[in-house]
């Protein structure tokens, strides 16, 4: 399979990205996370065999904590107590998001590195390979946190 770029040659063509895979938000109090996005907003938090493998010792620690979306996009939250917004009024505008990553075919994920490299994109790490898949950590213009990842093959 061959990836699928503009015409311009400059980028992906819409739909070559499956959809969100997961969206890692950063979380002060992991308890009173676990009780908000599980109880109160009633999402299912992954246990056992339904955790990923490269989050179980985080997740033993109660380090992270994962819930799947009803449209199985996961959620993934990770402890960061020392964690303080750059403004106690949350009305105010800031992110406590870790990052967002969107899935692609396997066969497509090398094509998609070489293109965000092409592009001179800031990478933060990666590609990185993983019993859960292949990833690769970047930055969009704002320096938001993205992630391009694919099951194994």
């Amino acid at each position: 399979m061959t990836l699928s770029i503009d015409r311009r040659g400059t980028g992906l063509l819409p739909n070559t990205l499956r959809g969100v895979h997961h969206i890692a938000l950063n979380v002060k109090d992991m308890a009173a996370s676990r009780h908000f996005y599980g109880s109160i907003l009633g999402l299912h938090e992954l246990t056992g065999d339904e955790v990923p493998e490269t989050l179980v010792t985080l997740v033993a620690q109660g380090k992270v904590a994962n819930f799947r979306l009803p449209d199985g996009t996961i959620l993934d939250l990770f402890g960061e107590p020392d964690l303080e917004p750059p403004n106690p009024d949350p009305t105010q505008q800031f992110t406590r998001a870790n990052h967002m990553a969107f899935d692609i075919a396997p066969e497509l994920f090398n094509q998609a590195v070489e293109l965000l490299q092409q592009n001179q994109v800031a990478i933060d790490h990666g590609p990185v390979s993983r019993p859960t898949g292949r990833g690769i950590y970047f930055y969009d213009p704002d320096g938001f946190l993205l992630e391009i990842r694919c099951d194994p093959k």
